[in-house]
């Protein structure tokens, strides 16, 4: 029996200023709109690293250094395919912030996130990025229903 399977890689990174204010994005995609961090998928043949680095600067004009690998969020899709975000963090940064066709960015303090309108269940993957004693959040199926674990 083999043990592969079909996967998504995808990632988000959590950048912060010297102000300690954290760069998000308001996602204009009706599949998943509201604030969020900047990221997305990993093109075939590409480093994670790359794709991180190249995601950020396609939404918002920032070219990213350091990324460090901070956790994960993962499900199963409709189609059987493992769903893998890679979750990255860095202070490290150049460029001018200029939003996308993906939606504003913008620098928010920390504290604001509670009080804004974010993405659907981005508070609880927001903790992984600032926990150092949590790395993963999961979506299990059960009886067609998600049940949430952070890890």
């Amino acid at each position: 029996m083999s043990r592969s399977e079909k996967a998504i890689f995808t990632n988000m990174c959590m950048v912060e200023n010297s102000d300690g204010q954290i760069l998000v994005q308001d996602r204009k995609s009706l599949d998943w709109p509201g604030l969020t961090f900047p990221g997305g998928h990993v093109e075939r043949n590409e480093s994670f690293h790359d794709a991180v680095v190249r995601e950020v600067w396609e939404e918002t004009g920032l070219t990213i250094k350091n990324p460090v690998l901070c956790g994960i969020k993962q499900f199963q899709t409709q189609s059987d395919e493992r769903y893998i975000v890679l979750f990255y963090r860095t202070n490290s940064y150049t460029g001018e912030l200029v939003s996308s066709d993906e939606g504003k960015v913008f620098w928010v303090d920390q504290k604001e996130l509670y009080s804004l309108q974010t993405s659907l269940d981005f508070l609880e993957m927001y903790r992984i990025f600032v926990s150092p004693n949590l790395s993963e959040f999961y979506y299990e199926s059960f009886n067609d229903d998600w049940n949430m674990k952070i890890f």
